[in-house]
């Protein structure tokens, strides 16, 4: 698993260093967590400080627990001295630049934005800082976008038709970049170093509590014995681990190296098998109430709108999601005749309900933000739940060994988050110092010629472009600063246009031809990767509808709706990805005609889009289909037997 991880999610190939360096390492991964901790409960430093503190600590962790290259943590392993010179002076460096801003604060606020030499050298060496950090951390692509955006700052005057600006100065590209909050030290740096981290050692105290492991002992037991039971083990453990994970690789991996195999076994094909694994998992980053700490960054962006709103608007796009999936793999289980796990292969239901008491926590942080407590201080009640989950049971309760590593897991999982975030600032800051985001969006509205439905199908290939080999954090920032823009011009909702490219850049995980968590999925069914991605951007057909009904109907995230309109939109919308399911697949209750298809697509996006007309007509041809498969299966049946006694 460690292999597999390391392989497709940049974030898990960190160095296990040993000695000196490993204690170095300990005390600086419990000093972040403890630091974080004290700044959320006690003290309030100003944000400069805060942020330029948060990042410091990531920066000099992410060079002495990431090496250079794949080739180089080969190597380093052997080595008597775990890091290079270049670690350690990058390291090194790193702490200057988090100090500096601590120790020079009055200075530089008595400046007001006027720069001397050594402010200059440090704002330079925090980007360089930023963009290696990012690179060996979380990717290439990332590291690449932010650079390109840099250059396109300075280099403005030579930029061809509407990119064209008059070009920003080095002195106020560095300015921008470190010395005021638009930058690295900007909105999702801000996120990060207070509402994720937070929920990141949420995360890691709930695994130190047995929940990760629990999620898969009761999607077994209790779907383990249906139709198909595997995939639905994968997709039930999926949505599970995503309230906890920010990751749709490091989802795929976890969960997949238990569920691939089984899925394999029963007699589903490799690349199915992966593919059910990889949609689910990039649905994880969909699910409420963490949606991959996403959420929280577009409370921060949208402004004037509750951590709750967002939260409760995800939840009929994210259950339609895990619906089409689950349905197409149970039509898929029935197509080829699939049945579930044997008796022996079950767990003890009983034994596994007796602990049900683990997902507390989870119900914990739901209720606390339900009750408008603030995000921080639900995330700090639910660490506390953990602990008092864990004390429950002598195989879940935590010793201060377990606290120490709970603290450092959560530490490391926040490096990547950190540094994403840091990178995703300075395209932040480029796209406020040039307005590149308006420029965006005149230019795709100029693209479709001003009709909505062209402007949103640019933006959806915009979003999911931009989306390629990003994490979550990131992902959304990119697409909310750069393709958001086009639909907030045409006086689309903030919260249906942020959904719009916050779904699509996440399912770049799923879509080809760089389909991240789907390729990751193949390394571990051993699938050909191209058409596990194929299969798998199939599966999550939901996601690349569900967006378009954000637009044009926002009832379906419940925004102005009543309780019974609700209640009739979840029934019309589930029973829509019946429909669809049966035409993705080519089964319902017998094997469909492509004319049938057709028509159970045209009848299942009719029934999800939330208008009266629509709703009874697609479900009058719902039910007319489901009438037509129930009598030929009869008759089918019926016949057998005759045919087989002549």
């Amino acid at each position: 698993m460690e292999q597999m991880m390391a392989k497709y999610d940049p974030e898990a190939g960190f160095r296990r260093l040993t000695g000196i360096l490993g204690w170095i390492v300990t005390i600086l991964l419990l000093g972040f967590s403890l630091y974080q901790l004290y700044t959320s409960t006690l003290d309030r430093f100003s944000p400069q400080v805060h942020r330029s503190i948060h990042l410091g600590f990531a920066l000099s962790l992410a060079f002495l627990l990431f090496p250079a290259s794949k080739k180089r943590r080969a190597k380093d392993t052997k080595r008597k001295f775990q890091i290079t010179w270049i670690d350690g002076l990058l390291a090194s460096l790193s702490v200057v630049v988090g100090l500096y801003w601590p120790f020079n604060i009055s200075d530089l606020v008595q400046r007001v934005g006027r720069l001397e030499t050594m402010d200059l050298l440090i704002g330079v060496l925090a980007i360089v800082l930023v963009l290696e950090a990012t690179r060996r951390v979380v990717g290439i692509p990332i590291t690449i976008i932010a650079t390109v955006f840099l250059l396109y700052a300075y280099l403005g005057p030579i930029m061809p038709g509407f990119l064209q600006h008059r070009g920003i100065g080095i002195e106020r590209i560095i300015r921008t970049m470190f010395f005021t909050t638009e930058g690295i030290l900007g909105t999702p740096l801000k996120v990060s170093s207070t509402f994720i981290f937070l929920f990141l050692l949420f995360g890691a105290f709930l695994v130190k509590t047995g929940v990760g492991q629990y999620f898969n002992d009761l999607a077994v037991a209790l779907t383990g014995r249906r139709t198909g039971g595997p995939a639905k083990v994968a997709i039930f453990s999926s949505a599970l681990q995503g309230t906890i994970s920010g990751s749709s690789v490091a989802n795929v991996v976890t969960s997949g190296s238990f569920t691939i195999p089984m899925m394999k076994k029963l007699g589903y094909r490799k690349e199915f098998a992966g593919a059910v694994e990889a949609a689910a998992s990039t649905g994880g980053q969909l699910m409420p109430p963490i949606m991959g700490a996403a959420a929280f960054l577009m409370v921060e962006f949208i402004g004037g709108i509750t951590y709750w709103e967002i939260a409760k608007a995800a939840a009929i796009p994210a259950l339609l999601y895990f619906t089409g999936i689950w349905i197409m793999t149970h039509f898929q289980a029935k197509k080829i005749g699939l049945k579930g796990l044997s008796k022996e292969e079950m767990p003890d239901r009983k034994e596994v309900l007796k602990k049900i008491y683990l997902l507390a926590p989870i119900f914990v942080v739901v209720i606390l933000l339900m009750s408008g407590m603030s995000v921080t201080r639900a995330a700090l009640w639910s660490i506390v739940s953990c602990i008092v989950v864990g004390a429950i049971s002598k195989d879940t309760r935590m010793g201060p060994k377990d606290f120490a590593e709970a603290l450092m897991n959560g530490a490391r999982t926040a490096i990547g988050v950190a540094t994403a975030t840091a990178c995703a600032g300075i395209i932040v800051g480029v796209v406020t110092l040039t307005g590149l985001g308006l420029k965006m969006a005149g230019g795709l509205i100029d693209l479709s010629n001003g009709i909505l439905f062209f402007t949103l199908f640019f933006t959806m290939v915009a979003s999911i472009i931009l989306g390629m080999g990003s994490p979550t954090t990131a992902n959304y920032v990119i697409t909310a600063t750069i393709a958001a823009p086009a639909l907030l011009a045409l006086d689309i909702p903030d919260l249906s246009a942020h959904m719009f490219v916050f779904y699509f850049g996440i399912i770049a995980d799923i879509t080809p031809p760089v389909a991240l968590a789907a390729f990751a999925a193949a390394g571990v069914s051993g699938g050909e990767p191209l058409k596990t991605g194929v299969n798998s951007a199939k599966l999550a057909i939901a996601a690349f509808i569900i967006p378009y009904i954000f637009v044009y109907s926002p009832e379906l995230m419940m925004i102005n709706t009543t309780w019974d309109q609700t209640l009739w939109i979840v029934f019309t919308s589930v029973t829509g990805m019946i429909a669809i399911g049966a035409a993705m697949i080519g089964y319902w209750m017998r094997k469909t005609h492509w004319l049938e298809r057709i028509i159970c697509l045209a009848a299942g996006i009719m029934l999800i889009y939330p208008e009266g007309s629509t709703d009874l007509f697609g479900l009058a041809v719902f039910i007319g289909l489901f009438a037509l498969q129930f009598f030929i299966k009869r008759n089918e049946s019926e016949q057998r037997p005759h045919s087989a006694g002549a």
